[in-house]
């Protein structure tokens, strides 16, 4: 583990063009080196929960999606040719998986024909984290109650906003990243993110006039 960290002078997760110690690292990992894959896995599995569960909107559900994530890296990455960054190859499965799980369980929903109102509302992970200052409660429970309004007014944007919305904003990629991740065109995944975010400011001003009301 601390010879690959070594020869890794920049860390991959904010590095996006292939580089030669992304090179090595990949070439360790067709290897079936146990030490590269535990740096992958120290690298990017905070990164890669992070959009699982801000696609999906459920912690339970992302963490299942979080394995098949990286059992799908461990089963491809001898198929990997560096046509993208590994960053770019990774977060394109980890979007793909979540979309997926996503569609199936809202279809299992529509087959048993309960409400999705109970399902919408859970605890964002990290919501119970100290803040850096001391807070009265009262601040603890609004800042929670506004983290909840926005990730649950993100969880209702369709597929095709939410995706570009969490990559752009939540994990901050480049446009050009965002268009290898998603397979589509910069100037389709701007016009999304105007639209997204657009939603998304709607959304937010719909439920604070009726919290204040």
């Amino acid at each position: 583990m601390a010879e690959i960290a070594r020869s890794i002078a920049i860390p991959l997760d904010r590095s996006f063009p292939v580089n030669a110690q992304e090179s090595a690292l990949i070439a360790e990992l067709q290897s079936g080196s146990e030490e590269a894959f535990g740096y992958l896995m120290s690298v990017y599995r905070n990164p890669v929960y992070n959009v699982v569960y801000h696609v999906m909107g459920d912690e339970a559900d992302a963490g299942d999606v979080l394995q098949n994530v990286f059992l799908k890296i461990i089963r491809g990455i001898k198929q990997f040719h560096n046509e993208s960054s590994l960053k770019t190859w990774i977060y394109r499965i980890a979007v793909h998986e979540a979309l997926n799980y996503r569609r199936s369980w809202f279809r299992w929903r529509r087959r048993q024909a309960f409400s999705l109102d109970d399902d919408m509302h859970r605890e964002s992970p990290g919501g119970a984290e100290v803040p850096g200052h001391e807070e009265s409660p009262f601040e603890v429970v609004e800042q929670r109650e506004r983290q909840e309004m926005v990730l649950d007014a993100l969880r209702s944007l369709s597929e095709p906003y939410r995706a570009v919305v969490v990559l752009r904003e939540v994990e901050d990629l480049s446009y050009e990243e965002i268009s290898a991740v998603l397979g589509i065109a910069e100037g389709t995944v701007k016009s999304r993110l105007k639209r997204g975010r657009d939603l998304l400011r709607h959304k937010l001003a719909a439920c604070l006039a009726v919290r204040s009301y």
